[in-house]
């Protein structure tokens, strides 16, 4: 399924800016990030449990924010892209 994960993390000390760092790389292991604090990721209900529990570790509940969208398995007629940064195929082949 597609899920699409946003989170706000307050930065205002070397802690937060860590925890955003942190929050970041987490993501990027799952998914792919579409803008600044916004990833897209294909997951089964273990992986997105395993993320899940993994973001909550890193934030500080009572300074950041973590949201979870659950797009399902038909995303494609949910999601409209424009603008500038190209669009990409969540199922298609990505090279690292």
């Amino acid at each position: 399924m597609m899920v699409l994960i946003t989170y706000d993390v307050n930065t205002e000390n070397a802690a937060g800016r860590r925890r955003l760092r942190q929050i970041a790389k987490a993501c990027q292991d799952y998914g792919q990030r579409v803008q600044n604090s916004v990833f897209e990721c294909l997951l089964d209900p273990a992986q997105c449990a395993q993320l899940q529990h993994k973001l909550r570790g890193l934030m500080d509940e009572k300074k950041d924010s973590l949201r979870f969208y659950y797009l399902g398995n038909r995303y494609q007629t949910k999601i409209e892209h424009f603008g500038v940064k190209e669009t990409y195929d969540a199922e298609g082949f990505l090279s690292v």
